[in-house]
């Protein structure tokens, strides 16, 4: 199964990517064993999204930017509120990067 890199780049991404390093930078773990712990990491939030989120949330907001490049669609939003059962909440900015999911499955 392919997967995205995208979660990498949220909190808890980068906090891994962050321990991973100084991990490797003292000895602890070698760089192929990093490399492996990210590439899993990757699959199991594609695994945990797909299997274990079942709300639901709607978007509106002002297009800012949009932009389509290699299977991938980005959207930016500006003013954007966000409606699920929970409740509504308003932000300034919202980044939305949505993939083709049968290229998962390739």
């Amino acid at each position: 199964m392919a997967t995205f890199e995208l979660y990498r780049r949220s909190t808890i991404g980068m906090c891994l990517t962050e321990t991973l390093d100084q991990m490797v930078s003292g000895g602890i773990l070698s760089p192929e064993l990093a490399i492996q712990v990210l590439i899993q990491f990757d699959k199991s939030m594609t695994d945990a999204l797909e299997t274990e989120v079942k709300s639901k949330v709607s978007i509106k907001g002002h297009l800012h930017t949009y932009r389509f490049c290699d299977n991938v669609w980005t959207f930016i939003l500006q003013n954007a509120q966000l409606k699920s059962d929970e409740g509504q909440e308003t932000v300034d900015l919202v980044k939305i990067v949505a993939c083709d999911s049968k290229l998962l499955t390739q």
